[in-house]
């Protein structure tokens, strides 16, 4: 998911050599390195352009490079997750609600130069997945039932991702929550793209995914119910540095539009077309925004 943070001096020496936030009328877009994220930027980028702007796309960066960038006056817009601005960005380990984070992260960065414009209902926080006919049959619908079927001694492998058991916003504080343990011979760690051919293979009968994968959906998977709302929310969100904002005010009405369209569903769609159709970012940005009217 989107939290995989890639820190390589090859990344942190194309930011370097960014030229400084253009004059308004130009725009830099940013985006991460996965599917989301490069979705997000060409459709950021194409929405603009159809409002007369100019865009300098640079997308493909590890977040901490591309936060760095934003602060340094180096990419004006990208849109970041909620959960990740609280926890990495500003060190905030408090558990805050959907608009709790929003508002925290709000306020944080404004103190950075930077605004948070309205968040989409798409929320790419970790979640864990089933085979969708494996779970009937098991009884399983939420975290909490995974638990008592753990405490009940029931062998279940659960592929996971290297970081995922060490992290307080995973499963140590999983465990914790939910009060149970997961025997370390049933965890299964590897890539964060491979947990979901794992569990399509019947390799292991549990997956770490993210919410707006669309994997989740073309691979007939059911999310667990997080019935303690342990994980924290990541809404994804268009984030501007103010200056650029105060320079370009139509831009919170463009990107606000786009936003409010978006959904799990909708992301998990958009995605999907990307890693399991095939298709190219180019050509689902494009479709998305015309099929939407939003060009």
């Amino acid at each position: 998911m989107f939290r995989n943070l890639v820190k390589s001096l090859a990344l942190a020496g194309a930011v370097t050599a960014l030229p400084l936030t253009a004059q308004a009328q130009e725009i830099v877009v940013g985006g991460k390195n996965f599917t989301e994220q490069l979705l997000m930027a060409e459709m950021t980028t194409r929405l603009l352009e159809a409002n007369d702007y100019e865009v300098d796309k640079r997308d493909g960066l590890g977040s901490t490079a591309l936060r760095s960038a934003q602060e340094n006056g180096q990419i004006d817009l990208y849109w970041e997750y909620t959960g990740t601005s609280l926890i990495t960005y500003n060190d905030v380990e408090e558990r805050l609600g959907p608009e709790e984070t929003y508002e925290r992260v709000s306020e944080l960065d404004a103190e950075k130069g930077l605004t948070w414009l309205q968040p989409s209902n798409a929320n790419n926080t970790y979640a864990l997945a089933m085979r969708e006919a494996d779970a009937e049959e098991r009884g399983i619908s939420s975290i909490s039932d995974l638990a008592a079927k753990i405490n009940d001694g029931e062998e279940l492998d659960f592929a996971v991702n290297a970081e995922f058991p060490r992290r307080p916003d995973g499963l140590v504080g999983l465990q914790e929550e939910y009060d149970f343990n997961y025997p370390r011979g049933n965890l299964k760690t590897m890539e964060s793209g491979l947990t979901y051919q794992a569990l399509n293979e019947e390799q292991v009968e549990v997956g770490l995914v993210f919410a707006t994968d669309g994997r989740i959906a073309a691979f007939n998977f059911v999310v667990l119910e997080d019935d303690k709302d342990f994980f924290p929310d990541y809404a994804l969100t268009p984030v501007i540095r103010t200056e650029t904002l105060d320079a370009n005010p139509d831009l919170e009405g463009i990107l606000n539009e786009l936003s409010g369209k978006l959904s799990d569903d909708v992301m998990q769609s958009l995605n999907a077309r990307v890693d399991v159709e095939r298709e190219t970012i180019e050509d689902v940005a494009e479709s998305y925004l015309k099929e939407e009217g939003l060009i």
